[in-house]
């Protein structure tokens, strides 16, 4: 590749990284690209660590004969039988040595080395691994270099002119690589810290602290039967594990229907549905509170089979209007729902206990509800702590069918 072609492929993946192409689109169009330019690529693989909750990264592997380019997201690597096949990889080798490339003819012989060939280098000749490391104030998480395999199926393999090639363009693909995935990363973190609405909104430069939007929404208050006596009586370690798995129940139906979850408070659950059509909102809202109590008698099932503690979920729904953004200090802000109609859930809330009710929903909500209101029924009025009248609360109806 002579100094035009490498200005030109390197000026490409530039553009790529700024313009924020995602790590498929980079991986496919740099090797289709150096394949045209003379590079003998026959496959290529870029992997990189992230910081995600669920996965430790995520592999890019593109091949010339099908043109196909596939992402993959690995789990971690530090036990069972992934931490032994990252242990028998180049990649560790590379990591315990300190070298940023090792080269393998793929045969018999590099296959026993690294079992990882057969699969990476099937049908190849020639094979090189990369890793290209972060500096110290370059690192994120567990996201501190990138690795990259790459091989040819030349019956004489790599030239020395395409391997010098690879040490000069890798690193400007690394580069857009880590660019991308530092994106991704945010959006990830602020989405699963935040909330997915409040994620977005941040992400679009809603940061200003005191600026919030009037809103009206349906507002999801919910916690759990019986936390504290579950607290006091199980083992701590069970502890967390119950919230999760309850919260995992609870989250899934709310997303599920289009609700953003603002705050988990210990047990609790703050959430928001929101739409143009107040109708609509509140029919979202209860779709996700039938979805949600299927999946708790599910979930309780299962747990009673495995003798762990059950409980259910309380839940109050409420309709009204709300400041929707950022508040705190100038050092720690949050994005929030502020107003009395908060207040009043968390209230309606704190109710379901003394009337024995799993679920209470406002007059206001009710008024909102439109035809939904036919599939609920009065449980009476009651005086909530800190307003200042009596509030009709309503329940749903146990003869009408979901």
């Amino acid at each position: 590749m002579n100094d035009a072609q490498f200005a030109e492929l390197a000026a490409w993946i530039a553009a790529v990284g700024l313009a924020g192409e995602g790590e498929p689109e980079m991986v496919a169009g740099f090797c289709t690209r150096a394949v045209q330019l003379g590079l003998p690529l026959a496959r290529g693989s870029v992997l990189i660590d992230t910081l995600h909750p669920h996965y430790e990264g995520h592999a890019v592997n593109w091949q010339a004969a099908d043109g196909k380019t596939t992402l993959r997201e690995y789990g971690l690597s530090s036990q069972g039988e992934a931490a032994e096949r990252w242990q028998r990889s180049p990649f560790y080798r590379m990591v315990q040595t300190g070298e940023p490339l090792l080269r393998r003819r793929v045969n018999a012989e590099s296959q026993a080395e690294f079992p990882v060939i057969a699969d990476l280098a099937a049908g190849m000749t020639d094979f090189v691994a990369m890793v290209h490391r972060f500096a110290a104030q370059g690192i994120f998480g567990e996201m501190d270099s990138i690795y990259s395999s790459w091989a040819t199926d030349l019956p004489d393999g790599f030239r020395d002119a395409d391997i010098a090639d690879l040490e000069r363009l890798v690193p400007l693909l690394a580069l857009a690589v880590k660019s991308a995935s530092l994106t991704r990363i945010a959006r990830t973190l602020v989405e699963t810290y935040l909330g997915r609405d409040p994620g977005r909104r941040v992400l679009a430069g809603g940061i200003v602290r005191g600026v919030a939007d009037r809103i009206e929404s349906v507002l999801w208050f919910s916690d759990l039967r019986g936390y504290t006596r579950i607290t006091d009586t199980s083992p701590p370690e069970q502890v967390i594990p119950l919230l999760n798995d309850y919260a995992d129940a609870i989250i899934s139906a709310i997303h599920a229907h289009g609700g953003d979850v603002l705050k988990l408070i210990g047990d609790g659950t703050l959430a928001i549905f929101t739409s143009a059509d107040r109708e609509q909102a509140c029919r979202k809202a209860l779709a996700a509170a039938r979805e949600a109590r299927r999946s708790l008698t599910e979930l309780n099932r299962r747990r009673s089979a495995d003798g762990l503690p059950t409980t259910d979920m309380y839940l109050a729904l409420h309709f009204g209007t709300v400041f929707y953004g950022n508040i705190g200090s100038k050092e720690r802000l949050d994005f929030t729902v502020i107003g009395p109609a908060v207040n009043e859930v968390s209230r309606i809330a704190t109710l379901c206990r003394s009337i024995e009710q799993p679920i209470l929903l406002s007059a206001t909500f009710a008024a909102a509800a439109g035809k939904a209101k036919d599939r609920l029924v009065s449980v009476g009025r009651y005086a909530l702590r800190g307003v200042s009248h009596p509030q009709e609360l309503f329940t749903l109806d146990p003869t009408s069918r979901e």
